[in-house]
């Protein structure tokens, strides 16, 4: 039997990625997102055994209904690649609205967590024992961009997720690490950087981009250590992104 792996945000970008090459190397892939047509489509570029999922991950009832269909469908889970994220307006902190603010932190940490604990009960059980999970952190796990505050927030709060994840997994056999990732050649990258991306002094700039692939490429090779080793953090970005230096 393959591998079994869940990735939200599973329908584009960095997801729809990691999903493929995880396929092509051989996994079955459980696709979770809102909208059913791109998952389908992301389906549609895996060769293996595939998992169509609608799941709107800031819903538990729905996150919950994802694990038992993984559960139904393949009877354990192997990785759980906790992905899905967005963001809210780029406007000043102090006009954030506080359902703008709830909806990032639902997004981008609550329904990690509750996919980390779903994960936990399924890894805990299964024969035989253990799992990993992997949490897309994020470049704004260390350092903010202007008028991010509920992205970057919740980004800091997945690293102490991710410890704590790693930590609380020990007695079961289960690692957690996580990876950074910086100005991927995304659709949202895309229309983000289209008219360049605000800067700490306040300038708007054009930043290099990478290649979505060197990021797949990078969860491919975390999802496939033995559970004896880990990568607890990997960061993956642009070489000329100003990251060194920014902040």
């Amino acid at each position: 039997m393959s591998n079994i792996a869940l990735i939200t945000g599973a329908g584009s970008g960095i997801g729809r990625a990691v999903a493929v090459t995880l396929s092509q190397n051989g996994w079955s892939v459980a696709l979770a997102g809102r909208r059913q047509d791109r998952l389908v489509e992301t389906a549609g570029l895996c060769p293996g055994d595939t998992l169509v999922q609608p799941t709107d991950v800031a819903d538990p009832y729905a996150i919950t209904n994802l694990f038992d269909a993984v559960r139904e469908r393949w009877g354990r889970l192997d990785v759980l690649f906790n992905n899905a994220g967005q963001g809210a307006p780029p406007v000043p902190l102090e006009d954030l609205t506080l359902e703008q603010w709830q909806t990032v932190v639902n997004v981008n940490l609550t329904a990690a967590f509750l996919c980390t604990q779903h994960a936990f009960r399924l890894m805990r059980d299964q024969d035989p024992r253990g799992g990993r999970i992997i949490n897309n952190g994020s470049i704004s796990a260390d350092r903010p961009r202007p008028r991010s505050a509920p992205y970057t927030a919740t980004k800091h709060a997945m690293t102490g997720l991710t410890k704590s994840t790693s930590l609380d997994g020990r007695a079961y056999d289960i690692a957690c690490g996580q990876i950074d990732i910086g100005n991927a050649e995304t659709e949202l990258m895309t229309r983000a950087k289209a008219g360049g991306l605000p800067q700490p002094n306040g300038e708007v700039r054009i930043e290099p981009t990478m290649d979505v692939q060197h990021v797949a490429d990078a969860v491919l090779y975390m999802a496939s250590l033995p559970l004896e080793a880990n990568v607890q953090f990997m960061t993956v970005m642009a070489t000329k992104m100003p990251l060194i230096g920014r902040g």
